[in-house]
């Protein structure tokens, strides 16, 4: 399936300025020759490789397109074969004239992600690399773009890779003595093995750990903005994205369902979800809304409480009212992070801000005032925001998990790990010993593809865009 040459657009499909036509194998080369004349008369196969080169595609004496072809010998490419990259106008009809004409030519068309499909089959990338391309194209901030470049240069892959080395080193000297038991010698020493297990064991923890932040920083966190009905969430969710993207209404309720959008603070994406009030209400609609909203606190990592401070600064019933709703939260979701959000503070003065403020910190550690309509307060809650996501790791430049399968098989790893530890603390025979030392390794295989099957490359390459 593999030596045959595949062809695939490699930028959005649809009209502009430019797209780029990819081919790839043993005889792309050889394929774009035959549909490419050069102005001036360059024979495509005898030039050399990382060069481009202008000219006319053509079928038969017809001209499809002018060009400029770009060429890259194996192994020299980024599949490690033959591949050919042809920058044509971005007309969608002259696109598929020219994939069509290659296709007539013996190419076939590209499975999605058969370009790093073959980039990690020929060892150009391990599989935590080639995962980390999707990432790659996939990142929308800072951080998530950071995380999938540093994954991609093998910082990941490397730290897997030597601690499999190192453990595979004591694996062979402990099945060296499974030949030699019967002369009861030891080539394995074992004070430095337990030192490995150790370092292994806080190199995984670390790891392991850091899939909490690494899961929510590749697909942004999700922050719920709730609170009583008109208060101005909606208008919170316009000032912290910048645009009307929301209803704003004077009638109380406006907003029935969810409204979602997506920013960027310091380069970690939040994804803000503006729901409806959870005031008692007979009203159906409304009713069914107020239950969304519960559904989506579930689902948030953050939740902002907004009150609205003229109405809590002008009496006790209406204070007090809002301390059950927050003690609702609290009780139901003890777990997630709570902000209590004073709006519309540029009505009241600041005796009364102070009392409400001490009020309300006794239900929440923190509470922010704001004015939604003047923007004060907007810069301290998104820098508080910032600051609930422990992001040292990334600063630091330090390995960050964000793959589900990377993450499960650390664990298998670790658990694997924690028995060879319980094995050398007990004395355990080197023959059972080395059983749970290959399942270690097996794991650390999974992560970079050392040990790999057809399914597992199917899944991972099914999420790929064709012509990558």
């Amino acid at each position: 399936m593999h030596n045959d040459t595949i062809v695939a657009l490699a930028t959005p499909s649809g009209s502009g300025a430019i797209a780029v036509i990819r081919l790839s194998g043993k005889e792309a080369i050889a394929i774009a020759s035959k549909c490419f004349k050069s102005v001036s008369n360059k024979d495509l196969e005898q030039q050399a490789t990382h060069t481009i080169h202008l000219g006319h595609i053509m079928e038969d004496h017809r001209t499809i397109d002018q060009v400029l072809v770009s060429i890259f010998k194996d192994p020299n490419s980024y599949t490690g074969e033959n591949v050919v990259e042809i920058s044509c106008h971005g007309s969608s009809y002259i696109q598929q004239e020219i994939i069509q004409l290659f296709l007539r030519q013996g190419c076939r068309m590209a499975t999605a992600g058969e370009f790093t499909l073959r980039a990690f089959l020929n060892g150009k990338l391990d599989l935590s690399q080639a995962e980390a391309v999707a990432d790659l194209i996939s990142s929308d901030n800072e951080a998530s773009h950071q995380i999938a470049m540093q994954q991609m240069r093998g910082g990941f892959s490397s730290e897997i890779a030597k601690l499999r080395e190192e453990l595979l080193n004591f694996a062979s000297l402990i099945e060296l003595e499974l030949d030699f038991a019967e002369e009861d010698v030891e080539f394995a020493d074992r004070t430095q093995f337990k030192q490995l297990i150790e370092r292994i064991t806080f190199v995984l923890k670390r790891l392991i750990d850091s899939f909490a932040v690494g899961n929510v920083i590749k697909n942004g966190i999700p922050v719920a903005i709730v609170g009583e009905p008109n208060v101005g969430k909606s208008t919170l969710l316009n000032a912290l994205l910048n645009e009307d993207r929301a209803i704003v209404s004077e009638i109380a309720g406006t907003t029935r369902d969810t409204i979602e959008d997506e920013i960027s603070i310091g380069g970690i994406g939040f994804r803000f979800i503006d729901t409806a009030g959870i005031r008692e209400t007979e009203d159906v609609v409304e009713s069914i809304g107020i239950k969304k909203t519960f559904e989506k606190i579930a689902q948030a990592q953050v939740v902002m409480f907004l009150a609205n401070s003229i109405e809590l600064a002008t009496g006790d019933t209406a204070l007090k009212a809002i301390e059950i709703e927050i003690e609702k939260i609290k009780n139901k979701f003890p777990q997630k992070q709570l902000l209590v959000i004073l709006n519309k503070i540029d009505q009241i003065t600041d005796s009364e801000l102070a009392h409400v403020s001490n009020r309300l910190r006794s239900h929440a550690s923190t509470v922010i005032p704001i004015s939604a309509k003047t923007g004060f307060g907007v810069e301290q809650l998104t820098n508080t925001l910032l600051n609930l996501i422990n992001t040292g790791a990334l600063r630091n430049n330090e390995t960050i998990v964000t793959n589900s399968r990377h993450y499960d098989a650390l664990l298998k790893a670790f658990e694997e790990i924690e028995k060879v530890k319980y094995g050398l603390e007990t004395d355990l025979s080197g023959d059972l010993l080395a059983i749970d030392i290959r399942q270690a390794l097996y794991h650390f295989g999974e992560i970079t593809g050392e040990i790999t099957n057809d399914d597992l490359l199917g899944n991972i390459f099914a999420n790929f865009c064709i012509g990558k």
